[in-house]
């Protein structure tokens, strides 16, 4: 197991940040954006940059709405999503134990 084996979508760290925090939360559920942002400390372009990257890989939903006249934003992990994301972390523990 090389660090090649690694998902490189996800591997990235804001990423890896941004998946493990959506992972956290119970299937289906979804959090705003605001709340990730904060969560993770993330200026909002640098949030989007990210997200947009893990949207056209398909691990995540973003879904864009008003809640009365206000747009609010609100992202959760697909279940491709969720499935690479435990792909990773399964192959990131072989790779810090050694194994192949």
């Amino acid at each position: 197991m090389t660090d090649a084996d690694l998902d490189p979508v996800i591997h990235a760290q804001s990423r890896l940040r941004v998946v493990a925090t959506l992972a956290a939360l119970r299937t289906g559920d979804r959090i705003a954006f605001p709340r990730l942002q904060e969560l993770l400390d993330m200026t909002a372009g640098n949030l989007s940059t990210h997200l947009r990257k893990l949207e056209d890989a398909e691990y995540v939903l973003v879904t864009k709405t008003h809640e009365g006249r206000k747009p609010a934003t609100y992202i959760e992990l697909t279940p491709r999503g969720r499935f690479a994301f435990e792909n990773y972390s399964a192959a990131l523990t072989a790779l810090l134990r050694g194994s192949s």
